[in-house]
């Protein structure tokens, strides 16, 4: 079955996903993308429809741009909330998707999954309409700027939306990427004058064998 429809296709992705799965194994990081899906799946309305995951990412679409803004505001909260969780990296999108059997294409969703690749951990990079429901919504709305994606033929104007978790303060493992919340943590090393904190003494144990592979000079 064909269909085609105006809306708004939101990839959320695990930022960091690779080097967590190197540090704690396949089965933790499985364990990880399955309880991903389900606490966003547990935020979903109406309006929304869980597409399909995709490794360390999942699939959205909502109705309009105002349904996918009211879903962020739901769900990032439930991820910088929970204990031993990456930081997360968001692009959306909205306009004129096909939907087959269940799945969406088209060149909307091929835009918004290329913003969430060009996403820094903690952003949440949207496209013109989305930004517009987001002010109206009182949701911050930074200065937009201009990214080149791969494969397509203009520059996409993108703005990053401030949802106000400061998820970009946040203290992360080097060695997973996990994000450190203060009750959890197994310690800190001082390497080059700077303090790294742990999730597991097991990445500590990495990081000191060879600081070096771990920090981005």
């Amino acid at each position: 079955m064909t269909d085609s429809a105006s809306m708004a296709v939101v990839f959320i992705d695990l930022a960091g996903f690779t080097a967590l799965t190197e540090a704690h194994g396949d089965n933790e990081a499985a364990d990880l993308s399955e309880r991903f899906t389900a606490m966003t799946a547990a935020e979903l309305d109406a309006s929304d429809r869980l597409v399909k995951t995709i490794g360390d990412a999942v699939l959205l679409v909502s109705d309009d741009a105002g349904s996918v803004v009211a879903l962020l505001r739901r769900v990032l909260p439930r991820y910088a909330e929970a204990e031993r969780f990456p930081i997360v990296r968001v692009g959306a999108n909205l306009g004129p998707v096909v939907v087959r059997n269940g799945d969406v294409f088209g060149a909307t969703v091929n835009v918004a999954a290329r913003i969430a690749g060009q996403a820094g951990g903690g952003q949440v990079l949207v496209t013109e309409p989305i930004a517009t429901a987001a002010r109206a919504a009182d949701v911050g709305v930074r200065d937009p700027g201009q990214l080149w994606l791969r494969n397509v033929s203009e520059p996409v104007t993108v703005y990053d939306l401030d949802f106000g978790m400061e998820t970009r303060s946040v203290a992360v493992d080097p060695v997973c990427r996990m994000r450190i919340a203060a009750s959890c943590g197994a310690g800190h090393l001082r390497y080059a004058e700077v303090d790294y904190p742990f999730c597991s003494l097991a990445c500590a144990a990495a990081f000191a064998a060879d600081p070096a592979r771990f920090v981005v000079v």
